[in-house]
C-alpha cells in the first residue's frame, strides 16, 4: 500500500475528502519525522514505538573487490511493534 492508498483509505473510514485525509496524513508523517528528528521516541500505543537508533562507525567490505571499507557512523530509525498490532499478525 502506497501514501496515496492509505489517504484513500483514512478518507472512506473518517468520511472525509481525499485531499484533507491525505493532509492529515502528511501533517502525522510531518510530526513523526520531526520529533526523531529531535531524537525523541514516538509510542502510538497499540501500534508501536518509532525511536532513533545510532549505529557506530565500522568496517565493511566491498562485495566486488573484497577489500576492507570504513562506513561511517550514522543515525536510522527503528520500531518496536505494539502489542495488539503483533496481536492482529499472528
Amino acid at each position: 500500500m502506497r501514501k496515496p492508498d492509505l489517504a484513500e483509505q483514512i478518507a472512506d473510514k473518517a468520511d472525509i475528502p481525499v485531499n484533507k485525509a491525505n493532509d492529515v496524513l502528511s501533517a502525522i508523517l510531518d510530526e513523526i519525522t520531526n520529533s526523531l528528528s529531535r531524537k525523541e521516541s514516538v509510542s502510538l500505543i497499540g501500534f508501536g514505538t518509532f525511536e532513533t537508533r545510532h549505529r557506530n562507525a565500522r568496517t565493511g567490505k566491498n562485495p566486488q573487490t573484497g577489500e576492507p571499507i570504513q562506513i561511517a557512523a550514522s543515525n536510522t530509525v527503528g520500531f518496536k511493534p505494539g502489542k495488539a498490532l503483533k496481536e492482529a499478525l499472528n
